[in-house]
C-alpha cells in the first residue's frame, strides 16, 4: 500500500504541486532547460514533492520509461495551463492523457488523529509510479476547477516560462528575478527612447 500527501497550499504559500510540476521547465538566459533530465533528477523531485513511498526514495525502480511517462504528463499538464491562462479551449489529447494519468490510481482518504488535531492522508493500492502520477493529475484537476483557478497565470516576465498562483493584487511575475528584468527592461528602452 502507498501513502502519499499532495500539498494543497492555499494562496500565499507554496505552489500547488500541479504549477510546481509544471515549473520542472525552466528558462536560462532564454534557452528552455528541463530539469527532469535522468531517471535520478525525477526521483530527487518526487522525494521532495510527492511524498510517495516507495515513488521518491532512493533506489526506487524509476527507469527512462517511468521519466517519459512523467515528462510527457508534465507536457500535458502545462499545454492545458497554457490553454486556461490564455482563455483558449482545452487541448482535448492532453486533458485525457492527465485523465488517464488520474484513473491509474484509485485513492481513498485516510484520518489521522494527533495532538494537535486531525489530519487527512491520501492511500492507494497501485504501485508507486502510477500513484505518483495519479497525485500530479489529480492536484492539475483540483486547481483548475478550484478557488486558486482564478489566481493561476503564467509569468510575462522576459523569456519566463513558469507559472504561478497570484497571491497578491500587484503580482505580475512568477519570481522577482522575472520582476526585476522586466523593470531593468523596461528602464533601457525609455532610456534608449529618450536618447533617440
Amino acid at each position: 500500500m502507498v501513502s502519499f500527501t499532495a500539498p494543497k497550499a492555499p494562496a500565499g504559500s507554496a505552489p500547488p504541486l500541479a504549477v510546481t510540476f509544471a515549473n520542472t521547465l525552466v528558462a536560462t538566459r532564454g534557452k528552455v532547460r528541463d530539469t527532469l533530465t535522468t531517471p535520478d533528477d525525477l526521483t530527487a523531485w518526487l522525494a521532495v514533492n510527492v511524498d510517495a513511498t516507495g515513488a521518491g526514495a532512493p533506489g526506487a525502480a524509476i527507469d527512462e520509461a517511468d521519466l517519459t511517462r512523467f515528462r510527457a504528463l508534465r507536457d500535458a499538464i502545462r499545454a492545458v495551463l497554457h490553454a486556461f491562462v490564455d482563455g483558449e479551449p482545452a487541448p482535448a489529447a492532453e486533458v485525457e492523457q492527465i485523465n488517464e494519468a488520474s484513473a491509474a490510481a484509485p485513492h481513498w482518504p485516510v484520518l489521522t488523529a494527533g495532538a494537535t488535531g486531525y489530519a487527512v492522508s491520501r492511500r492507494t493500492d497501485r504501485a508507486p509510479v502510477p500513484a505518483a502520477l495519479a497525485a500530479l493529475a489529480h492536484d492539475t484537476a483540483d486547481l483548475l476547477t478550484g478557488p486558486l483557478a482564478a489566481d493561476l497565470r503564467a509569468c510575462h516576465g522576459p523569456g519566463c516560462v513558469q507559472f504561478f498562483v497570484k497571491d497578491h493584487p500587484r503580482r505580475q511575475w512568477c519570481g522577482s528575478g522575472c520582476g526585476n528584468r522586466a523593470r531593468a527592461a523596461r528602464h533601457y528602452h525609455r532610456q534608449r527612447g529618450h536618447s533617440a
